[in-house]
């Protein structure tokens, strides 16, 4: 199995999440890890799916997959931000 998360555009609500996350589940090979609004984090297995197959059922789903950019999402540093203001 192969993970990567999806960056989506187009996503702005609960429904999105739901309709995403219906038709990535609807490929054969795809398991659903997460998905939230500009992103789905999923698993195939590469002899009966193919990333471009999910990114496929999002794009027929009505949202638009970010191409080339694949999400390695790891939570922000806490730091401080200065500014010159």
């Amino acid at each position: 199995m192969e993970s990567v998360t999806i960056a989506i555009n187009g996503m702005s609500c609960g429904h999105c999440v739901s309709a995403v996350e219906k038709a990535l589940t609807a490929v054969p090979g795809v398991v659903v890890q997460a998905v939230t609004i500009g992103s789905a984090a999923i698993e195939f297995d590469p002899a009966v799916a193919s990333l471009t197959a999910a990114e496929a059922a999002i794009d027929a789903a009505g949202y638009d997959v970010v191409k080339g950019r694949l999400l390695n999402i790891a939570p922000a540093a806490t730091a401080a931000i200065e500014t010159d203001a």
